[in-house]
């Protein structure tokens, strides 16, 4: 594939990524702090839709699937899941006058409805992109342009709502903000339908059940260690504006601080191709780990007014995330046996769901734990139980993913021809 194609590609991803961190990020901010919602009621809604919405992923797994060989299957859905995704997120972002209980209502609707669509729309693309290339290096490429673009809707969702709401305020920012995204997912798509390149089917139709697509040990072990790396990344993207407000006290430069930590996984994803092409992808991603990790810990020692400290812990975080999202959907499509190719969209839809797991078990976990010990938004004085949380709770998880992808105990006991493979 040339450049043009993996252009054409990639363009998908930037609105992809952009819906993300308002979905996950801003609106349990914008729901709790805006609107006034209990955190616990919160943790406990997102945690819900969240759980609920990861049932659908391999069904909608099996339709991308049974799609594949129609007339403009793929295209018809992912033409639908846009204009639904489209009407949800600003529906998000524009909720009426309401009660407590019916915003609860309000937001458990909308991101139904977000989350089913994005769905749809990303199991779609993810499959896509496995299928342009059987190259063990050339899907590491494609993986790296696709998240580098969505690393730049990222960078455009954390630094432009964060304009807007200074200027316009909270409610009339996030609006314009959804407006926006709802144009570019349009135009996007268009341009990946249009000049990215046709994926590669095989000839036979036969598809894997579940427990066939689950039975390859190297399958098994790269969902399982995506659960638990997926959590650690989670849980400070949950609770990092919280940490911005109270912990550094210096709100107004939350879009500053997001744009270093994306801006760095993004100029970081070419360094993380180059060391899994000569180290092997685990190997690569052990190196970014360890970066997010040394970033985390340093995050105990930031008090408030310590901007130049934690924009430098964004800047070295940033560098790991760049790792964290180019090698391990890479590492499925390795460990994808030939055999089993068409049923991509059944692997990639139960990654999606792993996401969205991940996704609800942070929510579900550290918000409902920031109100037992006492920690209240806006309340400087109770923030030491935020910090902890958000420095080692991360470290937990990233500790038992490391475990899992290294772990040489019977239930792994693949993890180092695996890794020789790759490095071969």
């Amino acid at each position: 594939m040339n450049k043009r194609h993996l252009l054409a590609y990639a363009m998908l991803s930037l609105p992809l990524a952009m819906s993300m961190m308002p979905i996950y990020m801003i609106s349990p901010k914008f729901y709790g702090d805006v609107l006034g919602l209990e955190l616990a009621a919160l943790g406990a809604v997102l945690f819900l839709t969240r759980l609920l919405d990861t049932a659908q992923d391999p069904l909608i797994g099996r339709l991308v699937d049974a799609t594949q060989r129609r007339a403009r299957g793929w295209s018809s859905l992912m033409l639908g899941a846009t204009c639904l995704l489209a009407t949800g997120f600003v529906l998000l972002f524009t909720p009426p006058a309401w009660s407590q209980t019916g915003l609860l209502f309000w937001l458990a609707g909308s991101l139904v409805l977000v989350y089913g669509a994005h769905s749809v729309l990303s199991v779609c693309y993810l499959t896509w992109g496995a299928r342009l290339t059987d190259d063990v290096t050339g899907r590491a490429q494609v993986t790296a342009w696709r998240e580098a673009f969505g690393l730049v809707g990222v960078v455009v969702a954390s630094v432009l709502p964060a304009v807007w709401v200074e200027q316009q305020g909270a409610r009339v920012g996030y609006q314009w903000f959804a407006w926006l995204f709802a144009a570019l997912l349009f135009v996007s798509l268009g341009c990946t339908l249009r000049w990215s390149p046709t994926p590669k089917l095989l000839s036979h139709q036969g598809r894997q059940n579940l427990r066939e697509a689950l039975a390859p040990t190297a399958v098994r072990r790269i969902l399982w260690f995506y659960l638990f790396n997926a959590i650690s990344v989670a849980v400070p993207a949950t609770l990092v504006l919280f940490f911005i407000d109270d912990v550094v006290q210096s709100p107004s430069y939350a879009g500053l601080f997001l744009g270093l930590y994306f801006c760095a996984g993004m100029l970081a994803l070419p360094v993380w191709v180059i060391l899994a092409a000569r180290f092997g992808k685990s190997r690569a991603w052990l190196a970014g780990s360890g970066l997010a990790a040394v970033s985390l810990l340093c995050t105990c020692w930031v008090g408030s007014g310590d901007i130049f400290f934690y924009a430098a812990i964004c800047v070295m975080a940033g560098a790991g995330l760049g790792a964290d999202v180019a090698l391990p959907p890479a590492m499925l499509a390795d460990a994808i046996p030939s055999t089993h190719r068409q049923s991509t969209g059944l692997y990639f839809g139960i990654w999606v769901l792993l996401g969205k797991l991940a996704l609800a078990l942070a929510a579900g976990l550290a918000l409902p734990a920031l109100q037992a010990f006492n920690y209240r938004p806006g309340n400087p004085e109770s923030t030491l139980a935020l910090t902890l949380l958000y420095a080692l709770l991360p470290l937990l998880f990233k500790g038992l993913a490391l475990v899992v992808l290294f772990s040489q105990s019977p239930c792994f006991s693949l993890a180092r021809v695996w890794s020789r493979k790759e490095s071969s």
